[in-house]
């Protein structure tokens, strides 16, 4: 096999292959046994057809068809290793000469991944936040807590103000005819909340319980029920309550109710501690991220914008399956944030662009520090995920390899260990350790319950680890 690479751009290359005569006639030979198996001829075994028989029945260019495909394939991807090149777009094939008896030429043309110059990603120095919890925040999460535990009082002669509950009864109109979810009995609606139309909230403050109050609002214009949209409404709300929530006393009787704790010092020193680990976890993580992105600024990489678009098909995507599990559709997503398709990709442009070019450099360093993925290291991975939704490892794997995402899995837990490397290395490393064992100390916020297992099946694993490494 002869190869000659030629640079279209910047980005696209073109291969030129030159298969022999030799490698040819096994090709057609291959394709004859190929085809001989998809066929039963009367007199004949399957398989063993003679290659006469099968011209006569599929026709010659049907088999030279099939010896073309395979020989394609084959030698392309030779001719990719043997280039050390990686495509990220389908490669346009143009034939320059295949007849049997002869060498066989085609050209190859293709988007080819960029390279890469690594700047520093060793012993790299930034900045590592450290915040020491204080009793205000600690009392403000207590309140937080008092206030999910707060009981609805009914007021007497109360008027509505922000945070009130008002029970309402409601009844609307459009074009002075009833519709479709405007009518309403002993309805909870938070005052301030902006749960319902913009505008009706404000119309009841001020209102006692028995007032009858005349609402008016206009819909949205991008109002999920098309029938709405724009649309003015009248409503006749009668404020059957007005609500307010009495906080319990943050005493040792809330921590026995809200927690596990006996007593409010108790749980104020487990809220505490809570919260400190929750900080620092968070605060490891953006040191983390920001030594990883010091490599990358540190990097020298032009990505091709073909990549970049791939990159918002899949976000587009995991959108829409994030919609279609929340029994909404796209469209009326699209239309309730008055966007469009072309909005949102400009929307998630620079993120696409920002991940992409991370996912590269990683897999430079990779590359550069001879970082291999070891069978123990995607057994961990698969055996991860599998635990993440209580499924059977074997299954997940079986669907991942059904669904040939093992190659996408592999590349996710390569760049992994690749930033690790970047991490480990660094100028100033804090030790996980210890912020990892205190992220196991109890959460205060409820009382003890049984756990409640991820139930989710094989299936679901897998479609999220290949979201995973298409969005990291």
């Amino acid at each position: 096999m002869k190869v000659e690479t030629t640079p279209v751009d910047q980005h696209q290359v073109t291969l030129t292959i030159e298969v022999p005569a030799d490698d040819v006639a096994k090709g057609i030979k291959e394709a004859v046994a190929r085809l001989a198996q998809q066929v039963n001829i009367p007199g004949f075994r399957k398989g063993k057809a003679p290659r006469k028989i099968l011209e006569a029945h599929f026709g010659k260019e049907v088999v030279l068809g099939e010896a073309e495909e395979l020989l394609v394939n084959r030698f392309y991807d030779r001719a990719l290793r043997d280039q050390d090149l990686v495509p990220v777009t389908q490669a346009d094939i143009d034939m320059v000469t295949f007849a049997e008896g002869q060498d066989m030429t085609f050209k190859a043309t293709f988007v080819k991944k960029p390279d890469v110059k690594l700047g520093d990603y060793k012993g790299l120095t930034v900045a590592h936040k450290h915040t020491e919890v204080s009793d205000d925040m600690v009392e403000e999460q207590l309140q937080a807590m008092a206030k999910q535990h707060a009981k609805l009082v009914a007021v007497e002669d109360a008027e509505l103000a922000n945070g009130d509950v008002a029970m309402i009864d409601f009844a609307g109109k459009v074009d002075g005819k009833a519709f479709d979810g405007g009518e309403g009995k002993s309805y909870p609606l938070e005052i301030g909340s902006g749960s319902f139309i913009p505008g009706f909230e404000e119309q009841l403050v001020g209102h006692k319980a028995g007032d009858e109050v005349i609402v008016k609002v206009t819909f949205p214009d991008a109002y999920f029920v098309q029938e709405l949209a724009g649309k003015e409404a009248e409503f006749t709300v009668t404020v059957i309550d007005v609500k307010r929530r009495e906080l319990p006393a943050l005493d040792d009787d809330f921590a026995k109710a809200a927690s596990s704790f006996a007593t409010m010092d108790e749980l104020r020193k487990a809220a505490k501690q809570s919260l400190q680990n929750r900080v620092t976890n968070q605060e490891m993580e953006q040191y983390h991220n920001a030594l990883i992105q010091q490599a990358v600024e540190n990097a020298e990489v032009d990505i091709p914008d073909t990549m970049v678009e791939s990159r918002i098909d899949q976000m587009l995507e995991e959108l829409k399956l994030n919609l279609e599990s929340r029994n909404m559709k796209l469209d009326d997503y699209l239309t309730h944030a008055k966007s469009s398709i072309e909005k949102l990709r400009e929307t998630y442009r620079d993120t696409a662009l920002k991940n992409v070019r991370t996912d590269t450099v990683l897999e430079a360093v990779c590359k550069e520090e001879g970082i291999e993925v070891t069978s123990n290291d995607m057994n961990m991975e698969i055996y991860q995920m599998a635990q993440n939704f209580d499924a059977d490892p074997r299954e997940v794997l079986k669907i991942i390899q059904k669904e040939g995402r093992l190659p996408m899995l592999a590349q996710t837990v390569a760049r992994r260990k690749a930033a690790a490397l970047i991490i480990q290395s660094a100028a100033h490393t804090h030790h996980d350790g210890e912020a990892a064992d205190d992220a196991n100390a109890e959460e205060p916020a409820k009382k003890p319950a049984k756990k409640i297992a991820k139930k989710a099946t094989a299936k679901k694993a897998a479609d999220d680890a290949a979201t995973e490494t298409k969005s990291e």
